[in-house]
């Protein structure tokens, strides 16, 4: 059910305005910039919730990459997860390449599990992870984890600078929960 997102906002509670979100972003870029100064990685966005923490990830690095981009999904819209759909494998070859995969969130990590195994099935030679938020529970995939992640987020419907709630609210400057 789609609801006007004032309506939304309305039950909501800012978790993180954008000054701090970019502030943390800017952080996380610091310690990818003193990882792979020597390489010229592949950058991959995991579209549409990672799209708008990796354009400013991606201008604060100071590091030369290859971009290109995926995108999975395992909701459809929704506000739960179901079976991982692949609607667009990357064109760039990783084979023997450093990854860096960039993501909106880590939840429980079903999604960023499958594309760090696709990519190191694929022949990368290492695979490092970077998420803008890591949601606090103790559900994730046993093992997963992001070598770069930005902010804590409580174990709530997470959505804005990126994030969607049923496809709406990306562009939120800020990072909200349901209450």
């Amino acid at each position: 059910m789609r609801h006007k997102i004032s309506e939304v906002l309305a039950r909501s509670e800012l978790i993180y305005d954008r000054f701090e979100i970019e502030q943390s972003i800017d952080h996380m870029a610091l310690k990818i910039r003193k990882d792979y100064h020597d390489q010229f990685p592949v950058f991959l966005t995991l579209m549409h919730g990672g799209m708008l923490f990796a354009a400013r990830l991606a201008l604060e690095m100071g590091i030369d990459a290859e971009f290109d981009y995926l995108h999975t999904t395992r909701y459809h819209g929704e506000t739960k997860g179901s079976g991982l759909a692949w609607l667009h494998r990357p064109a760039t070859i990783i084979e023997g390449r450093s990854v860096l995969l960039v993501d909106d969130i880590l939840d429980e990590g079903h999604t960023l599990k499958a594309v760090r195994d696709w990519c190191e099935d694929q022949g990368a030679i290492k695979v490092k992870i970077a998420v803008m938020t890591t949601k606090q529970h103790d559900r994730c995939v046993p093992g997963l984890k992001a070598d770069y992640s930005g902010l804590y987020v409580p174990d709530r419907y997470i959505f804005g600078y990126g994030m969607d709630i049923n496809e709406h609210g990306r562009n939120l400057p800020g990072i909200y929960a349901l209450s």
